[in-house]
């Protein structure tokens, strides 16, 4: 009889021990839930965007304009070629009494010049304008003086050993009396009369 309480006993406690230590684990379980563990937090990274550089501006170089052959120096002389002729002697404000060719072939001539005006960029004269009516041929032909108000004009540098010189290149006219008959129309002389061969010569002197 002893010996069965005994066992009894024995199992009760047992039984207890368990309901003990599940008690334990619920009430550790509640705690756990009921004060989580506060975990630090990360702080966030923020990520600061790259700077991107302003490309340089290049500066564009200013041009350089380039100096037009006609254009002449305030205060330098300027000449009249004869014939258009740079081998000749230049003329500066020649009166032209004995003429001043301006044609290669002696068909067109300043005569009796009286100048108003001879600057560095124009020259303004009056007097006769000696010209070859060609008929029926430029050997043979007629002279015709005509009175004339010529205009000189557009000087172009010319380089030689002796020193750089500018000359006229083209001429202008007005006849204050008209044309005799045999000169207009076509047959009438070149006006305004520009000096192309005495242009390239110039040109090219400088090109050396």
């Amino acid at each position: 009889m002893l010996t069965t309480n005994a066992r009894r006993a024995r199992q009760v406690a047992a039984w207890a021990g368990v309901a003990c230590i599940a008690l334990l684990i619920t009430a550790c379980n509640s705690s756990s839930s009921a004060n989580p563990i506060d975990v630090p937090a990360t702080p966030a990274v923020t990520v600061t965007p790259a700077v991107t550089a302003t490309p340089a501006v290049t500066a564009t170089p200013a041009v350089t304009a380039t100096p037009a052959v006609t254009a002449t120096p305030t205060g330098t002389s300027t000449f009249l070629a004869q014939s258009q002729d740079l081998n000749r002697a230049l003329l500066y404000r020649p009166a032209c009494r004995s003429g001043c060719q301006l044609s290669g072939d002696g068909t067109a001539t300043l005569d009796k010049m009286t100048w108003r005006t001879w600057s560095a960029t124009e020259a303004v004269g009056t007097g006769t304008y000696e010209l070859d009516a060609c008929n029926p041929d430029c050997a043979a032909g007629p002279i015709y003086p005509v009175a004339t108000v010529v205009t000189l004009s557009h000087p172009v540098k010319v380089c030689s050993p002796s020193g750089t010189r500018w000359v006229w290149t083209r001429a202008s006219f007005t006849f204050p009396h008209g044309l005799p008959k045999a000169l207009r129309g076509g047959n009438g002389p070149n006006n305004p009369w520009v000096f192309d061969s005495l242009v390239a010569a110039a040109r090219q002197s400088c090109a050396r």
